[in-house]
């Protein structure tokens, strides 16, 4: 592992290289004020996540994941792109980043700038719902007053099926297309960037491990420890933000 100094050693290794992976989990975004779900104090260990099937069989599961996504619209309302976001959508506008594998749900990827084509959503958006039938798009603000008046939202009027905010839920099958996408994205690169991502959930885990076995560099940006920090190339303990708006050229 190089011992170089933190943004000026990812600066060296970002002009070196040709084609650019970034790998995005919760903390960028937490640095937006966006809770993180998974880690120690984290949503999930205050409360139990409600899985698919769950969500399938149960109206008073589908009505308390939707008062629990209502509960937080203010919170991603309110979210804006940070620096972290920024110095990502400068590295894609110039060319170097080919695309933006990201585990987040917030939109705060697209919200900065950078092409939706550019980002692959492996656990879906929040940010909008669709049915679960026929993919007929919902907006969140509408179902919100359907809710707040009714206490449920309804199902789909096309065709009567569950709507649900587009993630990919606890139980649910990872979207293909999106896989392939970012198979075929990490197979390309030659350097893959981790930014905030524990790396403990599987599949998406997966693809920085696949990048570095296939020959590219690997270089970890996250406050914790990960399960691949032995195999990387440069591992940064570091905001997000700052390190990487340091070593991209942006405020």
């Amino acid at each position: 592992m190089q011992r170089q100094s933190g943004a000026a050693a990812l600066k060296r290794m970002l002009a070196e290289a040709k084609r650019v992976v970034v790998f995005t989990g919760a903390g960028i975004s937490t640095e937006s004020g966006i809770p993180d779900f998974r880690s120690p104090g984290g949503i999930w260990t205050q409360m139990a996540p409600i899985y698919f099937d769950e969500f399938l069989a149960s109206e008073d599961a589908r009505r308390e994941t939707w008062r629990r996504r209502f509960a937080m619209e203010d919170i991603f309302k309110a979210a804006e792109p940070n620096r972290g976001h920024r110095a990502v959508d400068a590295l894609v506008r110039r060319g170097k980043v080919s695309a933006v594998i990201t585990q987040n749900i917030d939109g705060l990827h697209e919200a900065s700038g950078i092409p939706k084509d550019k980002i692959i959503e492996l656990h879906g958006n929040t940010t909008y719902a669709t049915c679960l039938d026929c993919g007929e798009r919902y907006e969140i603000a509408d179902l919100r007053a359907i809710f707040e008046r009714d206490g449920v939202v309804p199902p789909c009027d096309k065709c009567l099926g569950h709507v649900k905010t587009a993630t990919v839920s606890f139980g649910q099958a990872m979207p293909v297309l999106a896989m392939k996408r970012a198979e075929q994205e990490t197979r390309a690169a030659d350097l893959c960037i981790v930014l905030g991502s524990s790396l403990l959930v599987y599949p998406a885990a997966g693809f920085p491990e696949l990048a570095k076995r296939n020959g590219a560099a690997l270089v970890i940006v996250n406050r914790e420890e990960t399960g691949l920090d032995r195999i990387a190339d440069l591992v940064l303990h570091t905001p997000i933000g700052d390190t990487m708006g340091e070593a991209v050229g942006v405020n």
